[in-house]
């Protein structure tokens, strides 16, 4: 799937795709995805669409939105700084979601 829309902002990106029904807030830790005190395998997961954003002057502004979705129906929005201070497994796990993303567009 192409991404068919471009927000301005992160706020933009987060609001617009809580209206397309990804409303899980996720948080990444280890190989897991987490909204609230449910935690969800995120090989069960898979990108729908991300967004990027770079900061004009300062890199701690740096921000991808990541909109999930599993086999299941589970829709969540996951966002993630560059550079961050994120495990090892973390970052394994990110990499394994980018992986099945490019993998679809192909």
């Amino acid at each position: 799937m192409k991404q068919q829309f471009h927000y301005a902002t992160v706020t933009e990106a987060i609001e617009q795709l809580k209206k397309q029904g990804f409303t899980l807030d996720f948080n990444l830790e280890k190989n897991q995805l987490k909204a609230g005190e449910q935690a969800y395998s995120a090989d069960e997961f898979e990108i729908v669409d991300l967004y990027r954003y770079e900061g004009a002057s300062d890199p701690a502004d740096e921000a991808t939105v990541y909109a999930l979705a599993s086999k299941t129906g589970e829709k969540g929005i996951l966002v993630s700084g560059y550079g961050t201070s994120a495990d090892e497994a973390s970052t394994e796990t990110l990499k394994h979601l980018h992986y099945k993303y490019q993998q679809s567009k192909q």
